[in-house]
Formats: structure tokens, C-alpha cells, sequence
């Protein structure tokens, strides 16, 4: 997820670690709430920023590129159906568009729009957070939309199919940031978002 300029990077990074924190508890207890307990016993079923910090994912790259993640949350997809497996994958987006609405409502019922510095982290919080959502949600591997394509797929053609495509996922990724399609695809949801609450 692109997280901005570097010399907002200090104000940034606190939003940008809840968010992803967020995301991926979201993951962990809902795969701990089908049984699959793989990421309580990593201790990543917490809400502590640290136990899902990548060193280069969340920390360096965003510095130096503008784009980051976390650490995935381990899933033992083999011991889920296929509905549970959707809503492992659908949850983090879920838990980000949430925080977002929360923030949002937040924002407007506090007037915080009359205090800048609170206003404005509050409004970077929600942008960050439906970035976070609409980005996970593209049906590329290694991102979240691709479980939840998965978790649909009912005949073995369209698995196998799916699981070739799968191969390329980085690269599909690399090409869509690299051709604009942040911009063209993802920004507009945050816009959409933000005229649907009346923000500024």
C-alpha cells in the first residue's frame, strides 16, 4: 500500500501500523473463531503493533519507495471450508473499511475538521485504511481478493486455472502499480469514501 511522502513518513507510520495491525488481528481471529489456531500459537492473534511488523515491508520500504505491508498472518487454509476460507480472507478488508467508517463518523460528529492537527491525521486514517481494504481486495495473488476468487471457484478447471495464473501474481502487481493502476483504480475508492461521508 502506498503510504506517502517521505517527510511525512514519521506521521505517517503510527496510522500505517494500527491500520495494518488491524488487518491482519482481523485475519487471525477470525481463522482462530473456525479453529485453525496457527496464528495464536505465533502470538499473532494480538493487537500489538510489533508482533506484525515486517523490518523491510513496514518499516524501510515505505521510507524509501512509498509502498509497504506487513507480516501475513499464517493460515492453515486446509483445515477450512471454503466459506470459511472467504471470510478468513474477506476479514481484514472488512476490519479496515470499519475503521474507516468509525473514523469518519468520528470526524463529523466532533466537528474535528476545526482542529487541524486531529482533523487531518484522523482524515490521513481513513484514507489509509480504505487504501488498505480496496488494495487487498484485487484478485492478484499473494493480496486477500485472491482467496476470496479462490474460495468461490466451484470446478476443478477453474482452480487449476486460477492456480497457474497464481504464478505471476508479483508481477501482476509490480506491472499494475508500475502502469498507474494505484492511481486509477484504488485512489477513486478513497474519493467515493470520502464524498459518501462528507469529508473533506
Amino acid at each position: 500500500m502506498l503510504i506517502g511522502d517521505p517527510l511525512t513518513y514519521l506521521f505517517v507510520l503510527p496510522i500505517f501500523l494500527i491500520s495494518l495491525t488491524v488487518h491482519e488481528y482481523a485475519h487471525a481471529w477470525m481463522a482462530y473463531r473456525y479453529g485453525d489456531d496457527t496464528a495464536k500459537s505465533m502470538g499473532r492473534l494480538t493487537l500489538n503493533p510489533m508482533a506484525h511488523i515486517s523490518l523491510i515491508g513496514t518499516i524501510i520500504l515505505p521510507l524509501l519507495v512509498h509502498f509497504g505491508w506487513a507480516k501475513p498472518v499464517p493460515v492453515n487454509f486446509s483445515v477450512l471450508t471454503r466459506g470459511q476460507m472467504f471470510r478468513v480472507a474477506a476479514a481484514g478488508p472488512a476490519a479496515n473499511v470499519l475503521s474507516a467508517v468509525v473514523l469518519a463518523v468520528a470526524f463529523q460528529l466532533f466537528s474535528l475538521g476545526a482542529v487541524s492537527a486531529l482533523g487531518s491525521f484522523v482524515l490521513l486514517a481513513v484514507e489509509i485504511n480504505i487504501i488498505l481494504a480496496v488494495f487487498n481486495l484485487i484478485p492478484v495473488p499473494p493480496l486477500d481478493g485472491s482467496r476470496i476468487v479462490y474460495a468461490r471457484l466451484q470446478s476443478p478447471e477453474a482452480v487449476n486455472a486460477y492456480s497457474n495464473f497464481s504464478r505471476y501474481g508479483m508481477f501482476i502487481l509490480i506491472a499494475f502499480l508500475f502502469f498507474g493502476g494505484f492511481r486509477l483504480i484504488v485512489l477513486p475508492f478513497v474519493a467515493v469514501f470520502f464524498n459518501l461521508f462528507g469529508l473533506p
